[in-house]
């Protein structure tokens, strides 16, 4: 029988359409804490298209499942609630509709391009998109063009500065990396173009506890520092191949304070309360 106990929540990364496996994922992560899950939060690239031939789905491309049409339709359910923010592969048309968020399909929310939120006392803030910076300060337009169906992967100066405003984020969650993390973690290559500057910017005045990351398809763990002494513990998740990189959980006390996190579905804690956070946290992904 599930318990109850801090708030557990958990977040995945890119899904591209493959909604069945990620359902099995939440399953075996509850059955190995012993509890339900409160939240679960997708950063982006989720590819919820109805119609399974549509040909805007970049998991065409790849040959990856579209499997959200069975939801979408009713043929099957979501195994828990999930709150997801924009990647830049999603269904343009569908969204443009919902700037502030909504249900996308059932159990399937939609936060929207840019915002806060409490879920349980934890405050959430959340940035939908990538940066593009021939478009960064172009007006957004209805998607109804490959052009620009593409440029609305794309955030905006002003969503930025929207949620520059935001005060007390215990969590971030972002769809591209902030600028700069791979030359802040030991034993990994320096790619000094992953990332975005405006997303790094955000994390600096923001300085939320955690920043979970999407886009990239590599897990990492790495910690960001503020000039007050603060840190900002960054989880990057991978794309749904397999779960160890592509799912972390978390728990918190009264939404306030992290008490533990860990990766994949066996349940693991990989780091605890006053822990420090950082490069070996990282999973090992085959």
């Amino acid at each position: 029988m599930l318990g109850r106990g801090p708030l557990f929540i958990a977040g995945v990364g890119d899904i591209h359409g493959r909604f069945h496996r990620v359902q099995g994922w939440l399953r075996e992560l509850e059955e190995s804490r012993g509890r339900a899950l409160d939240v679960v939060f997708a950063v982006g690239d989720l590819e919820a298209f109805r119609n399974p031939d549509d040909d805007r789905r970049k998991s065409t491309k790849r040959a990856m499942p579209a499997e959200f049409a069975e939801y979408a339709g009713g043929a099957r359910t979501l195994y828990r609630p999930m709150h997801f923010i924009g990647g830049n592969n999603e269904d343009f048309e569908a969204l443009y509709a919902l700037p502030e968020g909504g249900e996308v399909a059932p159990g399937l929310h939609y936060l929207g391009r840019v915002g806060t939120r409490a879920f349980d006392g934890l405050k959430v803030g959340w940035l939908s998109g990538i940066y593009a910076p021939r478009h960064v300060d172009t007006p957004l337009r209805e998607p109804r063009t490959a052009a620009t169906q593409k440029q609305a992967g794309y955030f905006r100066t002003a969503e930025v500065e929207r949620l520059r405003g935001a005060r007390g984020l215990q969590l971030l969650l972002v769809h591209e990396w902030p600028r700069g993390l791979f030359q802040r973690v030991a034993g990994r290559p320096v790619r000094p173009w992953m990332g975005n500057p405006f997303t790094r910017d955000l994390v600096q005045t923001l300085r939320p506890g955690w920043l979970w990351c999407g886009h990239s398809h590599e897990a990492l763990a790495a910690s960001l520092s503020h000039p007050d002494g603060t840190q900002t513990r960054v989880a990057c998740l991978d794309e749904a191949r397999g779960s160890d990189g592509a799912v972390f959980w978390m728990e918190w006390q009264g939404g306030a304070e992290a008490l533990e996190a860990g990766w994949g579905t066996s349940g693991r804690v990989a780091w605890r309360r006053g822990e420090v956070w950082g490069a070996r946290h990282t999973p090992a992904v085959g």
